[in-house]
Parts: C-alpha cells; sequence; structure tokens
C-alpha cells in the first residue's frame, strides 16, 4: 500500500511541478527510450542473475504486502517454543520425535497456524530439534551450525534486494545510452527546421531523465524493501537460534523464550507479562 502511494505522491509532485512551469507532459513520453533503458538494464540483469530469476520474480509481489513477521507471528512463534521445551523438560527429547519428524501432522504445531504455514521457519526449527533428539552435538557445535545455516539463508535472501539495487544502479547509465542515441538521430536530421530538430533534442534528453528517475524513484526503493524483507526473516531465526541454545544450555522453558524475546527489536517486542499472558492462554 505505501509502495503505491509513495508512487503516486511521487509522480504528482515531479510531473506536477513541471507542468505548473509550462512543461508539456507529452514530450515526456517516448517509448523507444523506455524500451531502451528497461530492456538494457533487465538483459544485463538477466547476464548476471539468470540462475536467481526465479526467486526475484518470486519475491517481486511481497513488495506491496507487509512483512509476514509481525508481532503476532513471534507471539504464535515463543508459545510454539514454549510448549515444545516444556515438553521436553517433562518428557523427555524423545517425546517430540514424532512432532519433528513430521510436523504437518503434529497437533502441537497445528496449534500455531501462523507459524506453521512458514516453511522455512518449520524446517530450521524441525532440523535442530531433530539434533537435539539425536543428542550427537553439543551446544556450540550447534551453535556454530546455526550460524553457518542463518549465513546462507540471509545471502539467498538477499538476492533479490541485490538484483533491484544493480538494476538501480544500471538504469541511469541506459538513460545515457538513450539519450546518445537520440543525439545521434538528431546529428542525422540536420537538414530538418530548427523547430524538428528541438523536439528532436527534448526527446534525446528525455533519456537520460526517464533513467535516473526511474532509478532512484521506482527501482531503488523496492531494493531497500526487499533488503528490509530478508532481514525480517533471518531475524526470525536468529530469535528461534537464541531459544534453542539457552534450553540446551540448562536454562527453563520460560526463561529461554525470555532470551528469545530479548533478540528481538524493539518495536515488535512484546512485553514480558503480554508474552506470559499470551503463552498461559494458549497453552490452557
Amino acid at each position: 500500500m505505501f509502495v503505491i502511494i509513495g508512487y503516486i505522491f511521487m509522480s504528482v509532485c515531479i510531473f506536477g511541478a513541471y507542468a505548473m512551469h509550462g512543461g508539456h507532459l507529452g514530450v515526456l513520453w517516448q517509448p523507444s527510450e523506455i524500451v531502451i533503458i528497461f530492456g538494457g538494464g533487465i538483459g544485463a540483469m538477466i547476464v548476471a542473475y539468470g540462475s536467481s530469476l526465479k526467486s526475484v520474480l518470486k519475491a517481486v509481489p511481497t513488495v506491496f504486502k507487509g512483512s509476514a513477521y509481525g508481532k503476532s507471528f513471534y507471539m504464535d512463534l515463543f508459545a510454539l517454543l514454549y510448549e515444545i521445551l516444556s515438553k521436553v523438560r517433562k518428557e523427555g527429547l524423545m517425546s517430540i520425535e514424532g512432532d519433528v519428524e513430521n510436523p504437518d501432522a503434529s497437533p502441537l504445531f497445528s496449534k500455531y497456524a501462523t507459524v506453521a504455514r512458514d516453511h522455512h521457519v518449520i524446517e530450521f526449527l524441525c532440523d535442530y530439534l531433530r539434533l537435539m533428539v539425536g543428542g550427537n552435538l553439543n551446544a556450540f557445535e550447534i551453535e556454530n551450525l546455526m550460524d553457518v545455516e542463518i549465513e546462507t539463508h540471509h545471502h539467498e535472501a538477499e538476492v533479490p534486494a541485490q538484483f533491484f539495487a544493480k538494476l538501480g544502479d544500471g538504469l541511469p547509465a541506459f538513460g545515457i545510452v538513450a539519450a546518445v542515441m537520440g543525439v545521434v538521430h538528431t546529428m542525422g536530421s540536420l537538414h530538418l527546421p530548427p523547430s524538428e530538430l528541438g523536439k528532436l533534442i527534448g526527446a534525446a534528453l528525455v533519456g537520460t531523465f526517464m533513467g535516473i528517475l526511474l532509478a532512484y524513484g521506482f527501482v531503488g526503493p523496492l531494493a531497500t524493501i526487499l533488503e528490509g524483507k530478508a532481514n525480517d526473516s533471518t531475524r526470525v531465526f536468529q530469535t528461534i537460534k537464541v531459544t534453542i541454545l539457552a534450553s540446551l544450555n540448562g536454562y527453563a522453558p520460560q526463561v529461554a523464550v525470555e532470551f528469545g524475546r530479548k533478540a528481538m527489536e524493539g518495536a515488535l517486542r512484546p512485553s514480558f507479562l503480554e508474552l506470559e499472558e499470551y503463552v498461559k492462554n494458549k497453552k490452557g
């Protein structure tokens, strides 16, 4: 929603001010130059990110949606972690083996549909719970393995943001390409009267304008949004990591969950009492 509002506000300010000064909006409509700018930029990105285009296309619709990892998601995540760790503490690690091996059929996971819908989070959580059940790795080894996986996940999640950042960096250059091609066309039309030459020169300069506007006004902000979404998903993994490691180091479930709560950013972090009440209600 904010993306559309921002685009509309920016366009009204830029083109409205241009029209207020007597500019003719029709002059700015140069489809051939838009094709050169976007075609050149996207073509270059296909060369650079050809193997990652699927993840980029999948990420595009998410820029128009809010973060999937809001406060309600974290509340459910902590309640789920608390129930799992409490079950382990009372009944032993083997008591969660069935839940971990088949989370889709687990009554424990099914209580928290918000979390269960996120395949990556459930896979990450179940993988390390499975390692705990196996009992072959200590807390230090699991922490190192978690760090490696989180870093790998973050690198993959940042690919769409990098794509749009690189595209935004390249569009002004392709705008110059369009402008130069327009100038070349103008130089080949010097036999035309000055009024016609003025139109050709103006059309050529539109290429530079469009390249800069598209880069910094439209494409660049998308890279920032996607970078934030990559950070959001990584932060969820970090929260799970802190909670599980606290449990492995012998802390009670409620204390382990508190460790995870402290790993959250302040804007989303529930208060201690708020989270405690929510976990009790869910468990009840």
